[in-house]
């Protein structure tokens, strides 16, 4: 290693001009990555509601669907709105009465329902289906071009709008998150470390290389927009530590080496190489876990993150210490002391304590658990954005205005005869919280023969050897009511049609909570078993794992637990990423201690002591690595309007302290406490002299 320390530092010059030009084709990925908004898509692509999704696509030409409100528009007026939409580019069809039916015939034929279920005084409801898919570009640019044709009169509801605002807020939003997050951890380095200018260093450092692993996301396609919003400020709080490590790795060594910063740097790399890989395997092996969910928004999350590791790593030992030495004329002239106080004192007050904070340990846990398995989740991916939004309010008034929380529907064999689709219609109209049917046969009947329905509209219906049938439910998405009416509608088309599939944002939303359940044990279970192991190899121990793994799981528990007791709802996808990416980012503070704990009884410390050495040392590094953490995080969480970004960001700050806390406090309290277990169960923790003499006394009395 300390032959790549000594290239790095003769050739830091041209390492730099390398770097910056790799910046160009970083900034042009960046630029050239779609970015997904519709966390739908996330699903796999063998469950029933994803296939209807497709054949809806391929059959019918039909891929997203939006109910369009009208408001105070004649039917003349809303026959010119209805053309105007049609004329949209990718807008595959519009269904309304002015237009489903031959002008000469009234519409005091259709039943009262029906009609009840398209209008409402001055309000008038139209069905838009587009020929691309609910997250398209192309479909977001025809929803935006749609609201401009009648904006005050017109109103446009379902899942495209959703996601359409959705990125138009989160590409709002996401430029103010780097900054926010960017400002922050300046504070906090400014504050924590000895030079003014060595927190510009590093951020600048760190933010060459978010921006590789921003355009290397190029060669993956798209990324969702979670993905994105999360991956720099995430990136910046996770490998903030590798560049502290080093810099402090340099400073002791240019006192064993002074006069020759080259010779120092070259041997701080080599330091930092051996210590970062190993303390960034179990960050990497985090977000790892999350690629093995069913659910690919943890692929999509885990190798971005994964990646963003790795550039964090191999750019604190090429890019940071070329920085350094080219600008080390300007940070010896912005050097002062450094804030952080010494830590013996409390140091040596946690050790005094080492029982009452064991005990604390149990205390905590019991109330920590019982929040953390307690916690409510939310699905609805409405509730994750203002109420100010268009779409949002267009749901709303969908819903106040025609009693509609959610629509779906049925891909039915055509060939059913009037006389079974009708049976199958009336008994999914008795099903509880259905408001109407919708289709061919449903809605025409025998009151209007076939031969004076458009074949416009007839094609609309019917294609592919199959017919649409379009559901109407009072319940809303996500929702216990609408899914146990989908299981009952399921049991109904089943009788009737064996190969009919109840389709749409609802039944996605409901195998959405089926899969991200089972993931969330899935990957749990992977990132503790992964980092265990880790532990174990690193310090050559059956214990050490278990305890570590043990105080971050209790950190892990009060966080997510803390949501519980104060009445919080978290996005589901929180409860799935959080303990992951805690316990693989903090999880280092506790190696920390203990890498420094071994040493000090290698040396032939006795436990208490050789623990509040290592606690002492330990504190100012973790409370700064911490810090930076929580700086980059929180502010984010603070800002963002999309409940996803801002709860994932705000759980991230608040268990970055509270790991910080747990590994300070109570860790301390398990080395002392387990330290015999610890020695015989470990290779390298002996027991010195002194200790074994001490131990021998106790027992005696």
């Amino acid at each position: 290693m300390l032959k790549f320390g000594e290239k790095v530092v003769n050739h830091r010059r041209v390492i730099l001009v390398v770097c910056l030009l790799l910046l160009i084709p970083s900034v042009l990925g960046m630029i050239k990555t779609r970015i997904n908004y519709d966390v739908l898509t996330y699903l796999p692509d063998d469950i029933e509601t994803i296939k209807g999704q497709d054949i809806l696509l391929k059959d019918f030409g039909k891929g997203a669907f939006s109910m369009v409100m009208t408001e105070g528009l004649s039917s003349k007026e809303k026959v010119v709105l209805e053309d105007r939409m049609k004329q949209v580019d990718h807008v595959a069809s519009v269904i309304s009465y002015e237009t489903a039916l031959d002008a000469s015939v009234p519409m005091e034929i259709l039943p009262d329902k029906y009609k009840a279920s398209i209008q409402k005084g001055d309000t008038s409801l139209m069905a838009v289906f587009f020929d691309t898919s609910t997250s398209a570009d192309e479909t977001m640019d025809a929803i935006r071009e749609i609201r401009h044709l009648s904006a005050k009169q017109c109103f446009v509801s379902g899942m495209s709008a959703v996601v359409t605002d959705t990125k138009d807020l989160a590409e709002h939003e996401e430029p103010i998150y780097v900054m926010i997050a960017v400002a922050l951890a300046a504070v906090v380095l400014g504050v924590c470390m000895d030079s003014y200018i060595i927190p510009i260093i590093f951020l600048l450092g760190i933010g060459m290389e978010i921006l590789y692993n921003l355009g290397s996301n190029y060669f993956m396609g798209e990324i969702s927009y979670v993905t994105k919003a999360l991956s720099a400020v995430l990136q910046l709080g996770v490998t903030m530590d590798y560049s502290i490590f080093l810099w402090h790795s340099y400073q002791e060594e240019c006192e064993k080496l002074p006069g020759d910063k080259p010779a120092a740097m070259s041997q701080a790399i080599a330091h930092t190489i051996t210590s970062v890989s190993g303390s960034s395997i179990t960050t990497i092996a985090g977000f790892i876990a999350l690629c093995f969910m069913t659910y690919k928004l943890g692929l999509d999350l885990g190798i971005v993150m994964a990646k963003g590791v790795i550039f964090g790593v191999i750019g604190s030992v090429t890019i940071l210490p070329s920085m350094i030495l080219v600008f080390d004329k300007l940070i010896q002239k912005t050097m002062h002391r450094e804030i952080i106080p010494e830590m013996n004192r409390p140091a040596a007050f946690i050790i005094r304590h080492a029982r009452l904070f064991g005990l604390l340990f149990l205390i905590l846990l019991v109330p920590a658990l019982i929040g953390y398995t307690r916690t409510d989740v939310y699905y609805n991916l409405d509730a994750s954005l203002p109420k100010n939004l268009d779409s949002i309010a267009a749901n709303e008034k969908l819903e106040k205005e025609f009693d509609m929380g959610s629509t779906y529907m049925i891909l039915a064999d055509a060939n059913l005869s009037a006389k079974t689709a009708d049976r199958m219609t009336k008994e999914i109209e008795k099903v509880d919280g259905i408001n109407t049917v919708l289709g061919f046969n449903s809605v025409m009947g025998p009151a209007i023969p076939k031969d004076m329905i458009p074949d416009s509209v007839l094609d609309e219906l019917q294609a592919g050897g199959r017919q649409l049938m379009i559901i109407n439910s009072k319940y809303k998405v996500a929702t216990g009511a609408v899914y146990k009416q989908i299981r009952q509608i399921n049991q109904i088309t089943e009788k009737y049609d064996p190969k009919a599939m109840v389709i749409g944002e609802a039944p996605c939303t409901k195998d959405l909570i089926s899969i991200t359940n089972h993931d969330f044990k899935v990957v749990s279970l992977i990132s503790i078993i992964a980092i265990f192991l880790i532990i174990a190899i690193n310090f050559k121990s059956a214990s050490l794992p278990v305890i570590l793994v043990a105080v971050i799981e209790l950190a892990i528990f009060i966080n997510m637990g803390i949501p519980f007791y104060t009445g919080t709802r978290l996005p589901f996808i929180a409860s799935i990423c959080i303990g992951t990416i805690q316990l693989g980012a903090t999880v280092d503070y506790a190696i920390l201690m203990t890498t420094r704990f071994r040493r000090e009884l290698q040396l032939g410390r006795e436990k208490k002591e050789a623990v509040r050495i290592a606690l002492s040392t330990s504190i100012p590094s973790i409370i700064v690595s911490a810090l930076c953490f929580f700086a980059a995080t929180f502010g984010v969480g603070i800002y963002s309007d999309i409940d996803i970004i801002s709860s994932l960001c705000g759980l991230m700050a608040r268990g970055a302290l509270i790991s910080m806390m747990v590994v300070i406090f109570i860790l301390p309290a398990m080395l002392v406490l387990f330290h015999r277990i610890i020695c015989s169960t470990s290779m390298g923790f002996k027991h010195s002299k002194e200790e074994a003499e001490n131990e021998k006394k106790l027992e005696a009395n």
